[in-house]
């Protein structure tokens, strides 16, 4: 901002003194001028200096929207992951609360959930559920309530009563253990909380995703590949048992595959249909992309639009490595609707323990979440067993 200060020329007919009085008002005038100058430059210095801290902020990476400068994110990360002091509140376990650990902050967590749902193949598919306890039921109405016609002044028969089975997915604690080096812990510039949120998504999404898919049910979820299996159609199993189609050859598929998977898809009923997906590993996927019709066409197709999944039969396909490969016995391929047919039951709040102690000079960040898995509905997931 520019201030001009117009000086007034003195008349030559005014006396000496006059002159010099005016002279030294016009001096005053302009050093109060520069003065209100020299103010302004300095507080547009301030208010620019202010705003390129403000631009610098907002070109970190933000973690779920949200500002990663938040006081709950800043006293946890600097407080306690770098530096080792402890938050005001302890989040125990129920077996010894000398090794609970610290509930990170729900930011923190988000990003860890976001990663988990984007690599986790078969979390991205089935049905979880929050809990805040360690344990989780369900119950699930299997059927049996009598239904009829009757007239309109007719008397009503009194109905049976329904039959229920209670869902009670296994579950244990996993854990991820990933280290740092003093001078990452260091390093201010360092996106400490980023880091950490994704070496301990990604750690859990290996562990759960095999769970998921074999998990034996002790101390770790129950996988569908685990659960009882059977030939028997919807209506004759027993509850909680998963329908399969057999391979028609003990070693592969058999001479027309294309209608033993037309036969795995509609073993399944066609509520479930809307929504379900093929899983499979790679090297099973591998296979499957080879196989083709008896004119010649292929039974795969890739996704046309960038972003949408490849698909067979018109469905989609989910690659899962944990999935077993073509071999006699195995199940290397499950089609179902995975939201109605397994349930993930976890605990909401993920825990972290520093450890400088264990590995020096490298600390270790133990992070432990409570995890639980079953077959829901096992009307709403089927196999394709490798026999003749």
């Amino acid at each position: 901002m520019d201030i001009t200060v117009t000086p007034t020329v003195p008349d030559a007919n005014q006396p000496s003194d006059d002159i010099l009085d005016q002279s030294f008002d016009l001096v005053q005038r302009q050093d109060k001028a520069d003065a209100a100058i020299g103010a302004l430059r300095t507080d547009v210095d301030e208010v620019k200096a202010r705003l390129d801290k403000v631009a610098r902020a907002a070109a970190r990476p933000a973690m779920s929207g949200a500002s990663p400068k938040s006081e709950e994110v800043k006293s946890f990360v600097n407080g306690y992951l770098r530096s080792g002091r402890e938050p005001e509140v302890k989040s125990m376990n129920s077996a010894s609360p000398s090794d609970g650990g610290y509930a990170v902050p729900q930011v923190i967590d988000q990003v860890i959930a976001r990663e988990l749902a984007e690599i986790s193949p078969i979390r991205s598919l089935a049905q979880v559920v929050q809990t805040g306890t360690a344990g989780y039921r369900k119950l699930v109405a299997t059927g049996g309530t009598a239904s009829g016609w009757v007239s309109e002044t007719a008397a009503r028969p009194e109905t049976d009563a329904p039959n229920f089975a209670e869902i009670a997915p296994p579950s244990g604690d996993l854990f991820a253990n990933p280290a740092a080096s003093q001078s990452m812990i260091d390093d201010t510039a360092f996106d400490f909380e980023t880091w950490l949120a994704n070496e301990i998504a990604i750690e859990f999404a290996r562990a759960e995703g095999a769970a998921f898919v074999g998990g034996t049910g002790s101390n770790q979820p129950e996988g569908f590949l685990t659960a009882p299996s059977s030939t028997a159609e919807d209506g004759v199993r027993a509850f909680g048992t998963v329908q399969y189609v057999g391979s028609g050859n003990a070693s592969g598929f058999d001479a027309a595959p294309e209608a033993k998977l037309i036969d795995l898809i509609h073993s399944l009923k066609a509520g479930h249909r809307q929504g379900a997906a093929f899983v499979m590993n790679s090297s099973t996927l591998a296979a499957v992309r080879k196989l083709k019709t008896s004119d010649g066409a292929f039974l795969w197709q890739p996704g046309l639009v960038e972003g949408q999944p490849d698909r067979l039969l018109g469905y989609p396909v989910v690659e899962a490595e944990d999935m077993p490969s073509v071999q006699s016995g195995e199940f290397p391929i499950a089609f179902g609707n995975f939201r109605h047919g397994y349930l993930i039951a976890e605990h909401s709040a993920t825990k972290v323990l520093r450890d400088p102690f264990s590995n020096k000079p490298f600390v270790h960040f133990y992070a432990t979440k409570r995890v639980g898995g079953q077959v829901l509905d096992s009307n709403a997931i089927k196999l394709l067993k490798i026999e003749a």
